[in-house]
């Protein structure tokens, strides 16, 4: 299968560069734009200075993370969903991307049922960062009891094993709940997160993730490096697999069919796994509709294996991966957190130009 991707043969070389093209960061450092005053075109490693945009931006979402770290849980849900409705009619045009997308997984989906469906994603969304700003305040017990998880013996094992273990996750549901609940168990989890041009909102979003137990890796030139270091310590590293990165006008990621059309996906997950002989296994949280109850699904482990060239391998077992991720997603689609263009048919995807989720 022929490959756009940058994880050819030289990705192991020194430098990170290669390393990191390789890299789908986890969205905790990265915001949806048209929730924020955040310019969707801004990915930046780079200090710059502070405006009043951006001052603007960081007590928005202080305040709204103030708000539901002080409102018990089942009020909290109710304002999230609430608020669900009005953004689902403001952002029209991403509307009508989640309508595609779900009428992609389900063609006979069609009036009320693609209506409902549409905002049940937005309520799923909203669920999302509700429970982002509450994570670090629950406790070990508020975090276990509605939580479910079908096949950690898969992750136990690759634990034993001790060759690290690479979580490759779909943007769906609440994947942190399952995050917070494996640091809650001793076991740990590092993911990969994308740096912002606001520099106090991501050190914001950072300090967020470490008090619930995170190791962080910010997305940067260094980035690749880190997780192969992480890997070979035996570290739990969580890699969001289900769409490709848009770095300077450019995809890295390799060519795999998906929901019935061939696009790109992020390679890092693949490629990871083949150089440091780490476990590659697809894991995704649902929300359930008790008040933070999840429920965690851990496929069993790819096959990964050398067979040829690592630009041939990484492409085989991308789409491997992928079949398994269109599997994950079909269990519950309205929970698929995916407000963009991603498949080449979709309008405005060749314009697009930026790594935001929304």
């Amino acid at each position: 299968m022929a490959s756009s991707s940058s994880c050819s043969g030289d990705c192991g070389k020194n430098g990170g560069t290669a390393f990191t093209s390789c890299l789908s960061p986890c969205p905790p450092g990265r915001l949806p734009s048209s929730l924020s005053a955040t310019s969707a075109h801004s990915v930046s490693v780079n200090s710059k200075p502070a405006s009043n945009q951006d001052a603007f931006t960081v007590a928005g979402y202080r305040a709204a993370s103030l708000f539901a770290k002080l409102t018990p849980g089942p009020i909290a849900h109710a304002s999230a969903f609430a608020l669900s409705g009005p953004l689902a009619i403001a952002m029209r045009p991403k509307r009508l991307m989640v309508e595609r997308h779900l009428r992609r997984i389900n063609p006979g989906l069609s009036g009320f049922a693609l209506r409902q469906a549409t905002q049940e994603a937005f309520q799923s969304y909203a669920r999302y960062y509700l429970e982002t700003f509450r994570l670090s305040t629950l406790s070990r017990r508020q975090i276990d009891d509605g939580f479910q998880i079908e096949g950690f013996e898969h992750i136990e094992r690759a634990v034993a094993a001790g060759k690290g273990t690479v979580l490759a996750l779909p943007h769906l549901g609440g994947w942190e709940w399952s995050g917070r609940w494996l640091v809650d168990q001793g076991y740990g989890l590092t993911a990969v997160v994308e740096k912002l041009a606001n520099d106090d909102l991501f050190e914001w979003f950072l300090e967020m993730r470490t008090r619930v137990g995170f190791d962080i890796i910010p997305l940067d030139d260094g980035a690749g490096l880190k997780v192969n270091e992480a890997l070979r310590g035996n570290k739990i590293v969580s890699l969001l697999c289900d769409r490709d990165i848009v770095r300077d006008g450019e995809r890295a990621g390799v060519q795999v069919q998906f929901f019935g059309e061939q696009t790109t996906v992020p390679a890092g997950p693949a490629f990871f796994a083949l150089r440091t002989g780490a476990a590659l296994i697809p894991l995704a949280t649902y929300f359930t509709k008790r008040v933070d109850g999840h429920s965690t699904v851990v496929r069993p482990p790819i096959p990964v294996s050398r067979q040829g060239s690592l630009r041939e391998d990484v492409a085989r077992i991308t789409q491997l991966l992928t079949t398994e991720i269109e599997l994950l997603i079909r269990r519950a689609p309205e929970q698929w957190h995916l407000f963009q263009p991603n498949w080449p048919s979709d309008p405005g995807y060749q314009g697009m130009n930026t790594s935001f989720n929304v």
